[in-house]
């Protein structure tokens, strides 16, 4: 065992002795850790953020897991295998880097993981899976392209504080007995490196804060610190939080980087250890690989700087760009989120819109959020039934009365005027809109017609979980038994790294000509979720936390035999 040992100004403090330091308490952070401590390992793990901030970007999230044939699939209808989950998985991917083996050796290796043990393993854990399971990034583009061909967004009961409470317990427990130590407020500046090995971090105690989860914290210095062990994993997140940042990689095939973007995680989601690690001799690939949503909204009650909440949208709403336009098929709602994301950039504005009715946003609006969804937080089947019956949930109805993004009219030309007050000097083409809206309504005076939207809605609810809880019955807009009229106005809402660090199935950290850096570790998003990008250019939902989750049990169980 090695020592861990840290240097403090002011008051002193007793040694703590470690074999594994981990940086940073978010999930793959924390999977790592219980990995460690079941293998009997004495840890370490240190975090810049507050106490409140245990677990990190998970706590925030809806709990969407992808998995793959699974009993809540077949009771729902679907079926599903490992075959076509990896057929949409690689034609979704697109890999055609040299640098993209090892992220091509993750995939296979989370497949296989997705398709096999994943949800025992998560039942071990306690973790369980509301029944419905949900179609996200449906794709469009044919069976071999992007997208997912069947449903397989598996929400956890409970969402992300469901997903953290297992990997959270087994970090309190091992506090106690002293296995484990929980160092908040040790921001780390450096790895240090000696005869090419990683032995250890240095870096700077912060000065104590009581902010609350997600808010922005201090970053006054009282002290430094050293600690030393025989491993150390970097879990520190990407870069979604860092809007300079997220402009700087911004690829040239999605266009002009937007003026003007939401930030989906908290400020903290800096990328800072990113050229921490680089500097220490990990490479890093794939930064230009980002997955940024479209449907951003401004939080009416904001957490962290430029906070944004995503709309998860059924396939019903009219998504027009800023003047007006109807954007083109496959561009439906919750169908390509970078290919939408790259026309919208072509436009020259920053924002479009969705436009619906009542009865669409009652049936087909969620929000991102384990805040925005109590009833599946909470657990409770009462508030649950709300979503069958009649309105929309409370926290969508919410922002449609306070958010600054919605227009509730009861004419057309009321929500003309209305959008066109929300993006002064933009020239919103009424005429378009309004022939856009009558174009629709008059396609549904037949079951069959041309427009591909409308013939993926009725697609869709022959899936019984869409027809059920996700996508309204076709009707139309103009009608005023649907009224009132909705827009949204929508804003790029920064979210996940898609790249990072370099590692092999073991999550040991990749340097320069491929060598392994000796004692140096990464798991979760700043490894790109595995490899240093298994997701390649984008993504299929649902595997981001199981992306930690997977990434995080693999690099802690190989840490464990090597320490």
């Amino acid at each position: 065992m090695m020592e861990a040992r840290r240097r403090r100004r002011g008051s002193g403090s007793t040694m703590y002795h470690a074999d594994a330091i981990v940086v940073g308490a978010g999930l793959a952070g924390l999977v790592a850790t219980a990995e460690l401590l079941k293998a009997g390992k004495k840890v370490l793990v240190v975090e810049q953020e507050p106490e409140s901030n245990l677990g990190g970007q998970a706590w925030w999230s809806f709990g969407g897991l992808f998995l793959v044939d699974t009993p809540e699939q077949r009771r729902m209808g679907v079926r599903d295998s490992h075959e076509l989950a990896r057929q949409d998985w690689f034609g979704t991917a697109g890999f055609d880097r040299p640098e993209d083996d090892w992220p091509r050796a993750w995939a296979e290796a989370y497949l296989q993981f997705a398709a096999g043990e994943k949800r025992s393993w998560l039942r071990e854990h306690g973790i369980g899976l509301f029944p419905v399971v949900g179609w996200a990034e449906r794709g469009g583009s044919g069976a071999v392209g992007h997208g997912n061909s069947v449903p397989r967004f598996h929400i956890v009961w409970g969402t992300g504080p469901a997903i953290l409470a297992p990997f959270v317990r087994a970090a309190r427990a091992a506090t106690a007995t002293g296995q484990l130590r929980l160092a908040f407020r040790h921001r780390v500046d450096s790895l240090i490196v000696e005869n090419g090995e990683v032995t250890g971090i240095r870096g700077t105690r912060l000065a104590p804060d009581d902010a609350l989860r997600g808010v922005s914290s201090s970053r006054e210095v009282v002290g430094d610190f050293e600690f030393r062990a025989g491993a150390v994993l970097v879990a520190s997140g990407g870069i979604g939080g860092n809007l300079d940042l997220v402009r700087a990689q911004w690829p040239a095939r999605l266009g002009a980087p937007p003026e003007h973007m939401l930030s989906g995680v908290p400020a903290h989601v800096d990328g800072r250890m990113l050229g921490i690690s680089e500097r220490a001799g990990a490479r890093l690939i794939n930064g230009d690989r980002m997955w940024h949503y479209t449907e951003g909204i401004v939080n009416h009650s904001p957490v962290w700087p430029s906070h944004g909440i995503r709309i998860l949208p059924g396939p019903s709403s009219l998504w027009l760009d800023a003047t007006g336009r109807r954007l083109p098929a496959p561009l439906f709602p919750g169908f390509d989120t970078l290919a939408t994301l790259a026309h919208l950039r072509t436009t020259g504005y920053d924002h479009s819109w969705f436009v619906l009715t009542q009865s669409v946003i009652e049936k087909e609006f969620a929000l991102s959020g384990s805040e925005q969804n109590p009833d599946l937080t909470g657990k409770s089947l009462r508030q649950l039934l709300k979503r069958i019956g009649k309105g929309a949930p409370g926290p969508v109805e919410s922002f449609k009365e306070r958010g600054e993004d919605f227009v509730v009219a009861h004419t057309l030309d009321e929500l003309l005027g209305g959008m066109r007050a929300l993006a002064p000097g933009v020239p919103l083409d009424g005429t378009r809109v309004r022939s856009e809206l009558e174009a629709h309504d008059r396609a549904l005076d037949n079951a069959f017609g041309k427009d591909p939207q409308l013939t993926a809605v009725r697609s869709a609810r022959k899936y019984r979980g869409d027809r059920l809880i996700r996508v309204a019955a076709p009707h139309r807009f103009l009608d005023r038994d649907h009224f009132p009229l909705i827009a949204v106005k929508l804003h790029v809402l920064t979210r996940k790294s898609l790249g990072g660090i370099e590692t092999d199935l073991q999550g040991r950290v990749r340097g320069a000509g491929g060598r392994v850096v000796p004692g140096l570790y990464a798991a979760g998003e700043a490894s790109g979720f595995g490899g240093g990008g298994m997701h390649g250019y984008r993504s299929l939902e649902g595997t981001f936390l199981g992306g930690c989750l997977f990434s995080g049990r693999e690099a802690g169980r190989a840490m464990a035999a090597a320490v």
